[in-house]
């Protein structure tokens, strides 16, 4: 099937308690590992594009190869989406360029600016059969080059008004997730009968009333990367140095996509995936400097690290 905008995959979702996983995308591994086991999981996925990613990869590779993924993977259902997009002129691109849905990101901008922008971009892209992602609040962390020193909660009394003049179809919404690997302090966390670090619980209090004021609505949550922590150890065991990476607790993702949640970033993992796995071969293998040969089981740890997102996590395998 063609690429498709996310309206669909959304409604399914809100009404089956699910969420759609969300997977950034820069190289032809990172593609073929997430939709490979979409494909195998018989799941809806979206891959999204960052500015970052735009500069990196530049957007024809990209676009090129997330076409190559739907030729390859013709039983799911795949929306190619830009992630934070800056400003509108990065989204006409987008849009104009083949993606099926954007998102305007002016969390950082007063309401009545972020009002303004994410309207201008609604309309040109509803004008060519796109979706948009609005976004209120701010999240906390570093990813790609979107970055904010400190969070801050949505309001839930702003969420209607936003949504009604601007005509989003999806909003990201601030509960205590953040971008990267380093989401929690080790000082915000507690230690559970394990020993291990467990952070602060996500604002579902927030959630939920933002649920209550848009029912039906599709919400979204970045920054939701569970960091695994065996992939960590993985990178710290061959000779990386990344002390105190936490993530947001996978149970309290399953919990949010129980609700209103249709759509869950995950940002961090997959790379800490590749680059683990690639340390690693390096470590074992010093004399080997083929790309295939590296990039190979890379792709692979990949592949099984979505699958258990979507069948463990996301709770979207089988809903294509």
């Amino acid at each position: 099937m063609p690429l498709v905008t996310s309206t669909e995959m959304f409604k399914k979702a809100y009404d089956g308690g699910y969420a759609i996983g969300a997977f950034n995308v820069n190289n032809m591994e990172i593609v073929q590992g997430i939709t490979e086991a979409c494909q195998e999981e018989k799941a809806p996925v979206i891959l999204q594009v960052s500015k970052g990613a735009r500069a990196y990869a530049n957007h024809n590779y990209l676009v090129k190869l997330v076409e190559a993924a739907v030729i390859c993977c013709p039983d799911i259902p795949i929306v190619l989406h830009l992630d934070h997009g800056p400003d509108f002129d990065t989204c006409k691109a987008c849009i104009d360029g083949g993606f099926t849905s954007v998102m305007i990101d002016g969390s950082s901008l007063s309401f009545e600016d972020n009002i303004e922008v994410t309207r201008k971009v609604v309309e040109y892209a509803h004008a060519h059969g796109v979706v948009v992602e609005g976004e209120l609040g701010t999240l906390a962390g570093i990813e790609d080059e979107v970055s904010h020193a400190v969070g801050s909660y949505t309001r839930p009394e702003e969420v209607e008004e936003f949504v009604s003049k601007t005509g989003v179809d999806s909003l990201a919404i601030a509960i205590g997730t953040s971008h990267g690997a380093y989401k929690f302090k080790p000082e915000q966390c507690t230690v559970n009968e394990k020993g291990l670090l467990v952070p602060p619980p996500l604002r579902f209090d927030i959630l939920k009333e933002v649920s209550r004021r848009l029912p039906g609505f599709p919400i979204v949550l970045h920054g939701s990367s569970s960091v695994p922590q065996d992939y960590v150890k993985m990178v710290n065991d061959n000779g990386g140095k990344m002390p105190n990476a936490i993530g947001v607790p996978e149970e309290q993702l399953r919990e949010a996509a129980k609700l209103s949640v249709c759509k869950i970033n995950i940002d961090s993992d997959l790379r800490l995936a590749m680059t683990g796995t690639i340390r690693k071969f390096f470590n074992e293998h010093p004399d080997k400097f083929d790309p295939r040969e590296y990039l190979k089981p890379a792709r692979a740890n990949i592949k099984e690290l979505v699958r258990h997102k979507l069948v463990d996590v996301l709770g979207c395998a089988g809903k294509a």
